[in-house]
């Protein structure tokens, strides 16, 4: 055993249920939800096959020595919606929303409401530090290159979202194989059958596959309406998860070669897919940690 996993096994024994973390951290139950997603808390896993995560003593006693807790810590948790959003930043909902859909910042969340529409919703972080570096495309017309892309009716926020989720997501494990599965799950059925050909590597990364949202489908049609948001779309955005794939596998092969039944054939080597146009899309950072009240004046000082 590596000295790392007897580290994350003395953290494991020492620590706390989500629940109890987040009363602790004095988090509300969806605001320690994205603390974990960010980042911000670590976690470590416990249990039958490391499925149950936990929360390290170490980790809560940290934040609560932290400077400015829990305000710190919440501040970094604030999260908007368009109106909202628009308002910190003083301008319109409709700019707002255009900068939004040009990918200018990721969502970082989002719901589906009752009308079965996508309601996105933002780190106020994320805004200050996009108003900061471009505070020109708060005002006046809007740059004919970001005009052009508006009019081609490309809307990025999905694509945004699923980038950053993927970041959180991968940044959590170093086993290879769950990378490889993290990759694939912004792929549909038909396309991970196509690039992952072997049967027995696609069992196993369909088992290590995670959930991307945790929203919940009781239907058909919300069903449809995540998938449109955790499945990439695009060709171009296709081609790049599938290249990413393919490298991921091979390291995944390399590292740990699955076990095979006897007289199986060998590993089919992944299929790239066709080149893609384009780099794939940035998260957007999660910003300085800052006082709300602070971000409030910053941004309100633009109005």
């Amino acid at each position: 055993m590596t000295v790392r996993e007897h580290q994350k096994r003395g953290a494991a024994s020492t620590a706390v249920p989500f629940a109890r973390a987040a009363r602790e951290l004095e988090l509300k139950p969806r605001e320690f939800e994205l603390a974990v997603q960010l980042g911000l808390v670590r976690t470590v896993t416990a249990g039958p096959g490391g499925r149950h995560p936990r929360v390290a003593r170490e980790e809560i006693d940290r934040h609560l020595a932290g400077p400015g807790f829990p305000e710190a810590l919440r501040t970094r948790l604030w999260v908007v919606g368009t109106s909202e959003g628009a308002e910190l930043m003083g301008i319109s909902t409709a700019r707002f929303g255009r900068l939004a859909r040009a990918g200018c910042f990721a969502p970082v969340r989002f719901y589906v409401n009752r009308y079965r529409a996508v309601v996105w919703h933002y780190l106020a972080a994320d805004l200050v530090e996009f108003a900061d570096v471009s505070p020109e495309l708060l005002t006046g017309r809007t740059p004919p290159a970001l005009r052009d892309a508006l009019e081609q009716r490309e809307d990025r926020r999905a694509r945004g979202w699923r980038a950053r989720r993927l970041d959180q997501l991968l940044a959590r494990t170093d086993d290879p194989w769950e990378r490889a599965a993290v990759t694939a799950s912004v792929l549909g059925p038909e396309q991970l059958a196509d690039a992952v050909p072997d049967p027995c590597e696609r069992a196993r990364v369909s088992e290590l596959r995670p959930e991307l949202s945790a929203v919940r489908a009781d239907t058909g049609a919300v069903r449809a309406v995540v998938d449109r948001v955790t499945l990439a779309a695009d060709p171009d955005e296709i081609a790049w998860y599938r290249r990413q794939l393919t490298a991921a596998l091979a390291r995944a092969r390399a590292a740990r070669p699955l076990p095979r039944p006897e007289g199986h054939p060998e590993a089919v080597p992944a299929r790239e897919g066709p080149p893609a146009q384009e780099a794939r899309p940035e998260a957007a950072p999660v910003g300085a940690t800052v006082g709300w009240r602070a971000l409030w004046g910053r941004l309100r000082g633009r109005a």
